[in-house]
């Protein structure tokens, strides 16, 4: 335990000092969602019922950002090697990285999510379902994302490939989180589509960690 909480304030650490990753994921996520209303024109009536559905895909989009050096990065300098012979399990650096990046890019943009979607149509008194939503869809982000990125460990265009592998997986998370959101504005329980988001979280956390070690340690020969 001691070793996987090293890990993590590491990761958190790199995080910010490699750039802004947070900064400039939350940057790519106000730059797309101002793009549509000037793309669509600036009639309200016409982003409303959409509001929801181009926030999840902005959000989905920007959590891609930071995955290529997830683990490229230790992959490169050895570090993946020393943590695969650590104390700790394979599975559970592959976890750590992942609550990692939610904690240092899912949170900043899970706090970005309102204001983008109230600047999109959405009424104001969803600003917390979308905080909420987009808090959740973020673990799930992370989780795939880090299966995603030790996927394309050690290819020449990782970041290329990491977003072909992730993209497709993206898809369910924004369906129920832009559907809770759909639901909510209409005036219906949001309880369904959260369950639903919720169990795909779930998913991904019972897959991603042995999928991810194995990938790793294919890559590592």
């Amino acid at each position: 335990m001691k070793a996987l909480m090293i890990l993590w304030r590491r990761e958190l650490a790199l995080a910010w000092a490699g750039g802004g990753g947070p900064l400039l994921a939350c940057g790519f996520f106000l730059c797309l969602t101002v793009l549509v209303p000037l793309a669509s024109g600036s009639d309200p009536t016409a982003l409303k019922p959409i509001a929801g559905g181009v926030a999840w895909v902005a959000l989905a989009v920007s959590s891609i950002l930071s995955l290529e050096r997830l683990f490229e990065r230790d992959f490169e300098d050895g570090t993946l090697d020393l943590l695969t012979l650590g104390p700790a399990p394979l599975e559970l650096t592959v976890i750590a990285k992942a609550k990692a990046q939610w904690l240092a890019v899912g949170w900043p943009l899970a706090l970005t999510a309102p204001v983008a979607a109230i600047t999109l149509g959405l009424p104001v008194s969803l600003a917390p379902l979308a905080a909420l939503t987009a808090l959740i869809g973020g673990l799930g982000f992370a989780l795939t994302g880090a299966l995603g990125a030790a996927l394309a460990l050690g290819s020449k265009r990782g970041g290329m490939l990491i977003a072909v592998v992730v993209l497709p997986l993206f898809i369910p998370p924004v369906i129920f989180g832009a559907g809770a959101l759909e639901r909510a504005a209409n005036g219906q329980s949001p309880g369904p589509a959260l369950a639903f988001l919720c169990a795909y979280v779930l998913f991904a956390g019972v897959i991603t960690p042995f999928a991810g070690a194995a990938a790793i340690r294919n890559a590592q020969g």
